[in-house]
Formats: C-alpha cells, sequence, structure tokens
C-alpha cells in the first residue's frame, strides 16, 4: 500500500506533519480529516509519486487555463448553492461539481482546482479570485462577504439572481439586435446578387441597341461595374477596416470611444443607457447587501457595469465621496446619471435603505429597457421597409426608364 507524507492544520491551529498508509491520495485525506485535521497538503513518497505530482500539477496549471461562461458560471453556482443548501460541505460539495460531465467540462475542471485550493487551506473566495476569467471581481468579494458572515449558501443564492438577471438582460438587447442584422444581411447579398448576375444582362441587351441611357441608369450600371471588377478590392479593405476598428475598439481609448457614441445613437441609446444602469443598480445592490464597503462595492461596479464612459464616471464619483456611505451626491455631480436615479439614491440614504432604493432603480429601468426595446423594434420595420423599398425601387426605375426609352425609340422609327 502506498505511503503518504501529510502536513495539516489541527483544531488549535498548530501545523502538523506526518505519514500514513493509503490506498490513494483521495483515501489519505480522508484518513487525515478523521484525524480531526483540515489537510493542507498530501504527497506519496516514492518514484512514482514525483511522477503523479508532476502530472497533477500539469494538469493544475491547464485547469487555471480554462474559464466558463457566464452561462455556466450561472449553473456551476447553482447547483453548488443547493449542494450547500442540502448540507453538503463545501469540499464534498465540489468534489461532486468535479465529477460531473466525466470531469472534462470546463465546469468540472474548475471546481476540481477550486477543491484542490481549499484541500491546501485556501479560502473559497481567495480560490474563486485565483480564476477571474470565470469569477469576476464582484464573484470573489461577495464570497468573501459570505465566508465573514457566515452565510455561504445565501451568498451563492444571491448571485444565483444576480446572473439570472444580467444574462436575461443580455439576450433581450441582443434579440433585438439580432432581427435588423439578419434583415440588412439579407438585403447586402440580395443587391449584391441583383448588380453581379441580373444587371449586366440588360447591359448587353443596351449596348447591343446604341441608345443613350437615362442618368439613373448609367448610374446603376456603373455601379453594377464597380461592383463585378472591384468587388474583391472593396470587400478587402472593408474586412482590413473591421479589422482595424475591433483592435481600435478594445484599446482603452477606443473602447471608451465606443461606448460614448453607442450612448448617442437614436433608437440604440435608449436601449444601452436603461441596460447600463440597470445593470449598475442591480450590481451595487448586490455588494451592499451583502456587507460589502460603499468604495469596494463601487469600484467593483466601475468595472462590471459594461460601459467605458459610465465606469469612468463612477470612478470620478468614487473619488468624490469622502465618508464613505454616501454616493448620491458624487453620482448627481458629474451630470451623467439621470436625476431621478439620483434623487431615490438619495431617498435610500436618507431612510437607511440603499438596498431598496437600488432594487427599485434596477426594475424601473429593466422595465423601461423592455420599453426601449419594443419602441426600437417598432420603429425598426418601416425604417427597413423604407430603405428596401428605395433600393429596389432604384433598381427598377433604372430599368424601366431604358426599357421605356428603347420602346419609344422603336415606335418612331
Amino acid at each position: 500500500m502506498p505511503n503518504f507524507t501529510y502536513k495539516a492544520r489541527a483544531k488549535d491551529g498548530r501545523r502538523i506533519e506526518g505519514q500514513l498508509d493509503a490506498v490513494d491520495r483521495r483515501a489519505a485525506l480522508l484518513a487525515v480529516e478523521r484525524m480531526g485535521h483540515t489537510p493542507l497538503s498530501v504527497i506519496e513518497v516514492g518514484g512514482a509519486a514525483a511522477a503523479a505530482a508532476a502530472a497533477h500539477k500539469s494538469l493544475w496549471k491547464m485547469d487555471e487555463r480554462v474559464h466558463m461562461k457566464s452561462r455556466e458560471v450561472l449553473l456551476f453556482t447553482t447547483e453548488l448553492s443547493d449542494l450547500l443548501a442540502a448540507g453538503m460541505t463545501l469540499g464534498s460539495a465540489l468534489n461532486c461539481l468535479a465529477g460531473h460531465g466525466g470531469g472534462v467540462t470546463p465546469s468540472a475542471r474548475t471546481a476540481a482546482a477550486l477543491r484542490d485550493r481549499i484541500v491546501r487551506g485556501e479560502s473559497l473566495s481567495d480560490a474563486v479570485a485565483a480564476h477571474p476569467k470565470s469569477f469576476p471581481e464582484l464573484y470573489a468579494n461577495m464570497v468573501r462577504a459570505g465566508e465573514a458572515s457566515g452565510a455561504l449558501a445565501d451568498v451563492l443564492s444571491r448571485l444565483v439572481v444576480h446572473y439570472e438577471r444580467m444574462l436575461d438582460m443580455q439576450e433581450r438587447i441582443l434579440m433585438a439586435m439580432a432581427y435588423p442584422a439578419i434583415v440588412l444581411s439579407l438585403g447586402v447579398v440580395t443587391v449584391i446578387v441583383a448588380m453581379v448576375k441580373i444587371v449586366p444582362q440588360f447591359q448587353k441587351v443596351f449596348d447591343s441597341m446604341h441608345m443613350v441611357l437615362p442618368l439613373p441608369t448609367r448610374i446603376l450600371l456603373g455601379i453594377s461595374h464597380f461592383v463585378t471588377y472591384y468587388g474583391i478590392f472593396l470587400l478587402i479593405a472593408l474586412v482590413i477596416g473591421g479589422t482595424l476598428f475591433l483592435r481600435h475598439i478594445k484599446t482603452p481609448a477606443g473602447r471608451f470611444w465606443w461606448d460614448g457614441v453607442k450612448l448617442h445613437v437614436p433608437l440604440i441609446k435608449g436601449i444601452i443607457a436603461t441596460g447600463v444602469y440597470a445593470n449598475f443598480a442591480r450590481t451595487l445592490q448586490t455588494l451592499l447587501a451583502n456587507g460589502v464597503p460603499v468604495l469596494q462595492a463601487m469600484k467593483i461596479t466601475e468595472l462590471t457595469v459594461g460601459n467605458k464612459v459610465i465606469g469612468e464616471e463612477l470612478r470620478r464619483a468614487r473619488e468624490r465621496v469622502t465618508d464613505g456611505t454616501t454616493i448620491s451626491g458624487p453620482l448627481a455631480a458629474g451630470k451623467v446619471f439621470p436625476s431621478m436615479m439620483t434623487d431615490m439614491l438619495s431617498i435610500g440614504e436618507q431612510t437607511g435603505d440603499m438596498s431598496g432604493a437600488l432594487e427599485h432603480v434596477g426594475r424601473r429601468y429593466e422595465t423601461e429597457l423592455d420599453r426601449n426595446i419594443k419602441t426600437f423594434t417598432t420603429a425598426l420595420e418601416p425604417i427597413l421597409i423604407v430603405l428596401v423599398a428605395v433600393v429596389v425601387g432604384f433598381v427598377a426605375i433604372s430599368i424601366l426608364m431604358a426599357v421605356l426609352q428603347a420602346t419609344s425609340g422603336l415606335g418612331t422609327k
């Protein structure tokens, strides 16, 4: 039977070391726990142990690079909260989650990495903070607050609600943008096909007649000629331009400019602004309700609000907060946030119910977000219809004018 050396922490806080025999490392961990100690490390003695340790270290590094998407984080948090609420210990709950999906899914591998860190003596908040790609700073700070208050399961339940709200908001915005994107894409493809395949056929007919074409027809044929012979260069230029644009908006200055533009584009600005305000209120409410200090909560919200312009204003407001408790005044001083929001926050500060005020703000802007999305989709349909009608009408009129001119010329002859 393999022999293991272990380091553990006794109930009185002393660090102890020793050796024991077990069939595998998991059995050794359980044996140390049965002694009443908290295991910090368990290592197999011998040549095979070195290879196993190296393999484990390599796998641990690989798990550090694995990250979960927001919906996977939501499912992971939901399952962990349910297991803890059912009375399971944190280590056992993470071990259970690590076995899901054969242990190869991102959530299972992340759960295994968290479990191993906790076995080594780390707190859950420190363990999730080591996976910033999966768990944002908001997540780690709320878990830390839950550990301090002894209500980790309740905090995880609030995180589940928070993620459900944020994902629902993102999906509503994406659904609002999907319809115009599909219609415009189909329209562009249709126009390109017409210019490359259909219009050149008419041009051959008109050339054989040796007639002077109307101006709209000449413009249409010129566009068709350009798209047919130089369209590939136009496409390359668009791809290069789009790539440069995407790279630019990923830079701090470019992201700040682009987020500012989105707050001023007609129809879209209402969706973007209300989504950001609802996100701000819900995130700050969640943090304050779990005991995170105001200044730290504002810093986390600044990083997760989703808009650099609003985030920069939050940074300036955080610098204007002097007593660490009132935030309505500093937010109102920047004249970026709506007065309705800052007034409701001021009332919340006066009544001592800031969390309740933020909940009302979040609910109000979520309702307004739904209304803005409906307005956007309602207004977009006639705009797209008019746009398509103008393009199709121009093509049809240009061809008909030339056909009518040709037939009238034949009649005079």
